[in-house]
C-alpha cells in the first residue's frame, strides 16, 4: 500500500513540475509580447509641440470653463512616475437631487487604434454646481493620455491629449 501511496504522489507532482513549467513558458511569452505592445502603443508625434496638456496655473485655484476639462501635471518624486491634476465644472440638471459623474483615464491602445481604460474612480455631490478634481498617477507606462468626466445622464468631457514619458 505504500508504494502505490508512493506513487500517485509521485505522478501528481510530475504533472504539477509539467503544469508549473507551462504556466512560466506561457508568462514569460506574455511579458514579451506585451513590452513589445507597449513600445510601439504610441502615436508618432506630429511635431515637437504635441505634448496639449490644456494648462491652468498649477499653483491657483481657477476652475476651468463648465464643458471642458482641465489637466495640469503636478511635481512627482522622479523616476518614471508622474502626476496630473485633472479639473473640471459639474453643473447639475436637477440642483435639488445628487450628482453622480466619474472620471477615466485612458491611455491610447496603437494595436487597438482605440482609447483604453487606464484607471477609473466615481464621486458623487449634492448641489447645483461644482469644480470637481481627481489627481491620477502613472507609473512606468509611458504613452498618449487622455481624462475623461463624464456626467450620469449627461454628456462626456474629454480632454486633450497628453504625452507621458519617463
Amino acid at each position: 500500500m505504500g508504494t502505490r501511496s508512493t506513487a500517485v504522489l509521485a505522478s501528481g507532482s510530475a504533472s504539477a513540475a509539467k503544469l508549473l513549467v507551462a504556466a512560466l513558458a506561457f508568462t514569460a511569452a506574455y511579458v514579451g509580447v506585451s513590452a513589445y505592445d507597449t513600445a510601439n502603443s504610441a502615436p508618432a508625434p506630429q511635431s515637437r509641440t504635441t505634448t496639449t496638456i490644456r494648462f491652468a496655473a498649477v499653483t491657483t485655484d481657477v476652475a476651468p470653463e463648465a464643458g471642458s476639462v482641465a489637466v495640469n501635471p503636478l511635481t512627482t518624486s522622479g523616476g518614471c512616475e508622474r502626476a496630473f491634476r485633472a479639473r473640471g465644472v459639474v453643473v447639475s440638471p436637477t440642483p435639488g437631487d445628487t450628482v453622480l459623474y466619474g472620471w477615466r483615464l485612458a491611455r491610447w491602445s496603437a494595436p487597438a487604434h482605440a482609447w483604453k481604460t487606464y484607471l477609473v474612480d466615481h464621486e458623487g455631490f449634492y448641489g447645483s454646481r461644482r469644480t470637481v478634481s481627481w489627481e491620477p498617477r502613472v507609473v512606468g507606462n509611458p504613452g498618449w493620455y487622455r481624462v475623461e468626466l463624464s456626467v450620469e445622464g449627461g454628456r462626456t468631457i474629454r480632454s486633450e491629449k497628453f504625452l507621458v514619458s519617463c
